[in-house]
């Protein structure tokens, strides 16, 4: 195996954490709004579940941009911005619509930690990861510690953002998943801005 696979010094390292925290920001705020929405529903094993998906994705997105080149990503790119904002404007709209409803009439909220939306939610946040995978190849970064870093990174920022969300979440009171929705759509219109303006 090429050693650039294995091997990097202190610049790379802190150079990649940089880069890596950029990735996680949306794994942030997309706890933080599934922390509010979900209250004390959001308990610490759904907490780490949720959170190791998305540290689990950002280090498989980042290590199949990496091994797949052009030829995947290039045909991603073109609309990538447009997946990840129909996945986060989506599990958003569904937050609000369950913010208006009357307490009786659900008796739950968006559950971020199961199934499609907890799938959903790790795909739009680590389509980025994608991207920078193959600017890696193309500079011959040492994949397998960098996909590592960043995938522990994004599972640590977005254990913070629960934290976060959280203490917010007690503040907002009942409009908590009103709030959280918002911010997911938000989070999509600006991939879609990104996507579009570059």
């Amino acid at each position: 195996m090429s050693s650039y696979l294995l091997h990097w010094d202190a610049m790379d390292f802190f150079a990649i954490l940089l880069i890596a925290l950029g990735l996680a920001a949306d794994c942030f705020a997309v706890s933080v709004s599934g922390s509010i929405s979900m209250g004390a529903a959001l308990d610490r094993a759904r907490r780490l579940k949720v959170a190791a998906s998305f540290g689990l994705f950002q280090f498989g997105m980042l290590l199949a941009g990496f091994l797949a080149g052009s030829t995947i990503v290039g045909v991603i790119e073109s609309f990538d911005h447009w997946l990840g904002f129909i996945l986060l404007v989506f599990i958003g709209a569904r937050m609000l619509k369950e913010s208006f409803e009357k307490e009786s009439e659900t008796g739950r909220v968006v559950d971020i930690s199961q199934g499609k939306a907890l799938v959903a939610l790790s795909v739009a946040t680590s389509i980025d990861s994608l991207a920078v995978g193959l600017t890696f190849a193309f500079v011959q970064v040492a994949i397998i510690p960098a996909a590592v870093l960043v995938g522990l990174v994004s599972f640590g920022v977005s254990l913070l953002g629960f934290a976060v969300g959280r203490r917010l979440g007690e503040m907002i009171g009942k409009r908590a998943e009103l709030f959280g929705g918002l911010v997911l759509i938000g989070i999509g219109i600006k991939i879609l801005v990104e996507g579009l303006s570059s």
